[in-house]
């Protein structure tokens, strides 16, 4: 890789001034402005404190350094502000990023080893199965299954799951709800409404069990807003199965052993302030009713059994449960570091200046549903991956209905349909690609050919960003300034107009083909389509 090119190339110039420091010690980073250069260094305001001298001066010797050594990629180099080494790359560097794409392609570009040996449970989603899914469950689905994809690309085992909370107040009451409405009988108190409470009624076997089937019914619901956005899951756990196999009170007994169990006000606590949470909470009620607390701590506890880190994905209302779990888990035997928790914002919808603040069959919020019938389901959890899931996010139908580049899918997705065209076109006039190695690559020098290469050299550090700061929407930024690079390539670099030299025509349809894989690998770990025609 050229980051470690360049690290070597500054290790081996602080070697000549006295200064030993190892390559792989040695930060690369992008400039945040395009015109500072393709990478910069800050080794000099290290090693300044080390070289004893004032690090604009390292930084100058270095550069006298740098520039009586022969590195093929260098074709320049300059300080920066209090002491950066900025470089600015000559063509070769982007020509070999191509040969780079087109030998991994896509199954070995941008795959990272980072996780290799760990293994990560993931949870996201898990709503209560008494009702279709919000548009809020939406996103947080998107989000744990982008975040799932990129975990895997940079080499971490990655299970996923989805807890039914198929037991309980909710179901039951639920279930209740479900009765009445098919009774004809009168609601109970904070019984479930709203038209599909009715639908699904008129449904239910005379012979069911209420809670049962309706749980059912309304996890099947949720399942098939999920995968029509093309979210699955490796695991379903059901909350009553763990119950029912004896996890709670094992768990309970785990907790005594502990000693970090006390019996007080007829109740039995457990003290998760001495973990930092902000006050002991209850595990056994004075009738020795288990609080929901107690599930959801043996069910955390077995996860351990699928990932060596566990991630949960929780809504916004979530603050105080992280605290308290990461305290039940330690007392477990779990470190500190082996618990997260990302908590997403919620989403609204807006049509025509207005947000939409009811769906018709609930009565009591937006469905999943509403945005996928809207738009569809690419743009749907597209739109979801453009912000970081810790931000409220504002969803406009109008711009996401749009077939204009003002719409970030279509734009995207618009950029992959003129690949899939240029195939079509060389097929029709019988125009192949030479053999790659008899190719040259040296004669794309036109800037938009480097800037589309420039944007794709960056994908691999942009996944390995994403991993490790849960961030999928980092590669959706990606892959719309890729789409931008692709859009004004093809707009100034003609591939098959008569007037363009075979040899440059040859070199230009293999950086098509490196687009192509590049945009595959963006729209996979986005779990987007790529389609052939628009």
């Amino acid at each position: 890789m050229i980051t470690e090119v360049l690290a070597a190339a500054l290790a081996d110039a602080l070697s000549e001034l006295g200064i030993d420091v190892a390559p792989s010690e040695i930060h690369m980073e992008r400039p945040a402005q395009r015109e500072h250069g393709d990478w910069s260094s800050n080794v000099a305001l290290v090693m300044s404190k080390q070289a004893g001298r004032n690090p604009r001066e390292l930084a100058a010797e270095l550069l006298t350094v740098l520039e009586s050594t022969s590195v093929d990629q260098i074709q320049r180099a300059e300080v920066a502000g209090p002491g950066f080494v900025n470089f600015h790359l000559s063509p070769q560097w982007l020509h070999d990023v191509l040969m780079e794409v087109i030998s991994q392609g896509e199954d070995g570009y941008a795959r990272s080893t980072i996780g290799d040996g760990q293994s990560i449970n993931l949870e996201f989603v898990s709503a209560n199965p008494t009702g279709p899914l919000h548009a809020g469950g939406g996103r947080w689905g998107a989000y744990g299954d982008s975040l799932a994809r990129i975990f895997r690309r940079c080499g971490y085992q990655t299970f996923t799951e989805y807890y039914v909370n198929d037991r309980g107040l909710q179901t039951e009451l639920f279930g209740d709800s479900l009765l009445a409405h098919r009774d004809g009988t009168d609601l109970p108190e904070d019984g479930y409404a709203g038209e599909y409470v009715a639908e699904w009624a008129s449904e239910m076997p005379d012979d069911a069990n209420p809670v049962a089937w309706g749980c059912e019914r309304a996890l099947a619901e949720v399942q098939q807003s999920l995968a029509s956005m093309n979210v699955t899951f490796d695991h379903w756990a059901s909350e009553k199965a763990l119950v029912d196999s004896g996890a709670m009170e094992s768990t309970i007994d785990a907790l005594r052993a502990g000693g970090w169990v006390d019996e007080h006000e007829g109740a039995t606590w457990l003290r998760t302030s001495d973990f930092g949470d902000e006050k002991d909470r209850v595990l056994l009620k004075s009738d020795g009713e288990p609080t929901y607390f107690v599930p959801d701590i043996a069910y955390h506890n077995q996860k351990f059994e699928r990932g060596n880190l566990v991630i949960d994905v929780l809504g916004a209302d979530h603050h105080g449960y992280v605290p308290r779990m990461s305290a039940a888990l330690q007392m477990l035997g779990h470190q500190a570091s082996s618990y997260e928790a990302i908590i997403g914002q919620n989403v609204t919808l807006v049509q025509s200046g207005k947000e939409i603040k009811l769906s018709k069959r609930t009565g009591t919020m937006v469905e999943v549903r509403d945005l996928i019938e809207a738009v569809g389901p690419d743009v749907a959890r597209f739109a979801y991956l453009l912000q970081s899931i810790d931000t409220r996010q504002t969803i406009d139908l109008d711009m996401f209905s749009s077939q204009a580049n003002e719409n970030p899918v279509y734009y995207v997705q618009y950029a992959y349909a003129r690949i899939a065209s240029v195939g079509r076109e060389a097929n029709n006039r019988g125009v192949t690609r030479s053999a790659f190695n008899e190719t040259d690559l040296a004669l794309l020098m036109h800037h938009r050919e480097l800037e589309l290469l420039r944007t794709l050299s960056s994908l691999p550090e942009t996944v390995e960003i994403a991993a490790r700061d849960r961030s999928p929407h980092k590669i959706s930024t990606w892959i719309r300034e890729f789409a931008a690079a692709f859009h004004g390539f093809y707009h100034d670099c003609p591939v098959l107009r008569s007037d363009v030299e075979p040899d440059l025509q040859q070199a230009r349809l293999w950086l098509v083909e490196s687009a192509r894989i590049g945009f595959s690998i963006g729209l996979e770990l986005l779990g987007l389509t790529a389609p052939e025609e628009m």
